[in-house]
């Protein structure tokens, strides 16, 4: 199998686009050509997980975590980041990153945390802005059915559980065309009205090449007339962290002890208990501090993160427990959620789980 084809049935779930800006996902090393015999999944990249590749005859590793943030000047081997790139290269192992846009989709890291964990109906609890655009054009009457078909396909026109949304209205069209141009209708040098649909839908910005793209191919004009606006509005799927609710309230201490269970942890770090059960739960996979906020404002009875600094525990302010399980323990089982997503396009391809701990973090 092409290594282009994995990556773009992973891309497909968690498009490149949706990664933040600090981030490095994508292929880190390697060629979109290459032909690759199996994949191992690991949580990090480092020369352990590089080596039990090799051993199981996979020449492809994809990680939830990018071996490299910033840019290598060197490769001397100097430091860890050097030492696995060099040994990916030499025994021509590709690596690629699914890092915070698995994160920042509604069926990744966090949804897969909730199903684990038997959070049900959960939602984005920060949702993203600037992601859904308008496409504003104007189609011949007989043509209007064609064009909508091509949009359609290419994306646009899905809003939440519906797809195939438009809005239509009727009107003219004029132009003239000159001496160098080719008009679908009318001639060279006289104005033309054109009985004309000025049509609008909505789609993703991530989908914007293809859409375009299916506009200009399934238009009659030579000159296709379009707009592209960005919408003022938040995207329910696509966000940070997410919150939904136990099947029933739990006792904080039995909550703690089924994340313990689920996901090897050994110790959680907690603030004061406010209430004797707890039902409503946020979690954010990783560094998740920052949807604090967020997490007060969903009424969530615990917030479930890493990373969490001293001073930071006093931020919960007795509105809701924040707990930190430690950011390999709320990631780890990602390998799981990544080796579904490609045992579902791929049945018989081969996808290994790693089995390396690569928790930099020990506990006494």
């Amino acid at each position: 199998m092409k290594l282009k084809q994995i990556t773009s049935a992973l891309e497909q779930i968690a498009p490149l686009s949706l990664q933040e800006k600090y981030d490095n996902s994508g292929l880190i090393v390697g060629s979109s050509d290459q032909e690759v015999n199996g994949v191992l999944v690991s949580l990090d990249c480092t020369e352990e997980v590089i080596q039990e590749a090799i051993d199981a005859g996979c020449n492809m590793v994809i990680a939830h975590h990018p071996i490299v943030f910033s840019g290598l000047k060197r490769f001397n081997g100097k430091s860890y980041v050097e030492r696995a790139v060099m040994k990916a290269i030499k025994h021509d192992v590709a690596l690629y990153a699914i890092h915070t846009n698995l994160d920042n989709v509604d069926s990744g890291v966090n949804n897969y945390l909730c199903e684990l964990l038997g959070i049900k109906d959960p939602k984005i609890l920060s949702p993203k802005s600037d992601l859904m655009f308008k496409l504003v054009t104007f189609v011949p009457e007989a043509h209007k059915e064609e064009v909508m078909t091509a949009l359609f396909a290419a994306g646009a026109g899905a809003i939440g559980n519906y797809s195939e949304c438009s809005f239509s209205s009727q009107g003219e069209g004029t132009f003239k065309a000159n001496e160098k141009a080719d008009p679908h209708v009318g001639e060279q040098g006289k104005r033309h009205i054109e009985p004309e649909f000025r049509l609008e839908m909505v789609f993703e910005s991530w989908k914007k090449g293809d859409v375009l793209n299916a506009l200009k191919s399934a238009h009659p004009y030579e000159e296709v007339a379009f707009d592209v606006l960005v919408l003022d509005e938040k995207h329910k799927q696509v966000g940070s962290g997410m919150v939904g609710e136990l099947d029933e309230a739990m006792e904080l201490n039995a909550f703690f002890d089924r994340m313990k269970d689920v996901l090897g942890v050994s110790v959680v770090k907690h603030t004061a208990q406010l209430k004797e059960k707890v039902k409503r739960i946020a979690v954010c996979g990783g560094s998740g501090f920052f949807l604090l906020n967020a997490a007060k404002s969903s009424k969530a009875d615990v917030f479930v993160t890493s990373d969490v600094k001293y001073h930071e525990f006093f931020d919960a302010e007795k509105k809701l427990v924040l707990a930190d399980i430690g950011h390999w323990e709320s990631e780890h089982r990602t390998i799981e959620l990544i080796q579904r997503i490609l045992n579902e396009k791929f049945a018989t391809f081969a996808v290994h789980l790693s089995k390396t701990n690569t928790n930099p973090v020990k506990y006494y």
